[in-house]
């Protein structure tokens, strides 16, 4: 594992920053997964004022020694480590929305480092490797990134080729579905956790000039239980929390759906950790049930290797929001159902609590990170295991806490 680590950081060559000492605002969303997380970010992520990773933050702790199996035995971080090395990741990852054409070497080497964050011992190696260059410099010599913006040519001709006796890896980026057998993933080491993204050009890379006046945004669940974590690699930034909540059949549900889906979410392989999962409804149900952990870490995760499917999930729900209650960080909490119902109402109460200037979302709100067609009350199709899960008195309490009733007329 070290080895791929060091090579993947090898090929990555990522320049040196003191970008985070200049940055002034710094927002993070907390939330429990399948919150609509994603969603948020994509929408907030075009203001013209916010930088954003291009994905998460987890590969980039990965690849610098901090979590689960490094520094932590769960998904909470106590202490940094390598902060230079991670800070460094962080700002060659940022960018900010425009409408320029990126330049060839621009665009080059933000689809090299994003391909050795999903496929890491893949890429890793010479041969791969630099199959993986061959690919990107026809992409780039034939001019297909000049309409990636609107049509796509560019990220589909580049991952059809790069896959080209493998199409069936195309399944696990998000939004690109291919014919045919669909396998379960399961790569030997992880860094990026599926659905993966691919670089959009509508973004330039982060600049010095940026740092005064662009508010980084970061949106990871895990963060929840890593409340300090931003303030201590952004020194002189007011770190602004959004608290996103999601009533729990609405979370539970979509959590249900993402662990027994053969391509996504994927977090930890815990054959690393010397661990074999028998989680009833899961393990005893797909071929990656036994090793997978799928989603966040809870400190007590431990607790439930054996439990049912619904319990894990519910304890995910209750763990991350209980983490962020406790805290007693400040912050804007804003609902997933409110967002739904009224975008631009949610968006311009984040915009005023961020110091943005005011806009609006012109077109409908995206499908992103999806395990199936989006819908109201999806939950129903579980809904008996719902309702006895609503039965617990932690669920009612958490609830009552994050301003929700338990009235089912009023989950959305």
């Amino acid at each position: 594992m070290s080895n791929i680590i060091e090579s993947v950081n090898s090929n990555r060559n990522v320049p040196h920053s003191d970008l985070n000492y200049l940055v002034k605002t710094v927002a993070v969303i907390l939330c429990s997964p399948r919150s609509g997380s994603s969603l948020l970010k994509k929408s907030l992520e075009s203001h013209p004022d916010v930088a954003t990773l291009g994905g998460e933050i987890e590969p980039f702790l990965v690849l610098t020694g901090n979590g689960f199996g490094f520094n932590s035995d769960c998904d909470a971080i106590d202490k940094i480590e390598n902060k230079e090395s991670l800070v460094n990741n962080i700002f060659d990852d940022l960018s900010v929305a425009s409408d320029a054409l990126l330049g060839v070497d621009t665009i080059f080497r933000k689809y090299r480092n994003r391909f050795l964050l999903q496929f890491p011992e893949i890429f890793s190696t010479d041969i791969m490797h630099e199959n993986l260059i061959r690919v990107l410099h026809a992409a780039l010599a034939d001019g297909k990134y000049s309409d990636v913006q609107e049509s796509g040519v560019f990220e589909k001709f580049v991952i059809t080729n790069i896959f080209e006796h493998e199409q069936w890896r195309i399944n696990y980026y998000d939004g690109f579905l291919n014919s045919g057998t669909v396998r379960w993933f399961n790569e030997p080491f992880k860094l990026e956790e599926p659905p993966f993204v691919l670089p959009h050009n509508g973004r330039r890379p982060f600049r010095e000039s940026d740092a005064e006046n662009k508010i980084l945004l970061f949106k990871t669940p895990p963060d929840v239980y890593r409340i300090g974590m931003y303030e201590a690699l952004f020194p002189n930034a007011n770190i602004k929390y959004i608290h996103l909540t999601r009533g729990y059949a609405q979370s539970v549900n979509g959590l249900m759906d993402g662990w027994l889906s053969p391509i996504g979410f994927f977090s930890h392989d815990l054959r690393r950790a010397g661990l074999d999962l028998n989680i009833k409804g899961y393990s005893d149900r797909v071929p990656f049930g036994r090793w997978w952990w799928k989603f966040d870490l809870p400190p007590n995760w431990r607790e439930f290797l054996e439990r049912r499917l619904e319990d894990v999930c519910l304890n995910q729900w209750i763990s991350a929001h209980r983490s962020i209650l406790e805290s007693r960080v400040a912050c804007l909490r804003i609902s997933f159902e409110d967002f739904l119902v009224s975008p631009n109402s949610v968006l311009g109460k984040i915009e005023k609590y961020l110091g943005l200037s005011p806009r609006k979302v012109l077109k409908p709100l995206p499908h992103v990170m999806a395990t199936d067609v989006p819908k109201l009350q999806r939950w129903k199709k579980r809904n008996d295991l719902m309702l006895s899960l609503g039965e617990q008195q932690q669920v009612g309490v958490m609830m009552e806490s994050l301003g929700y009733e338990m009235n089912t007329e009023t989950w959305l």
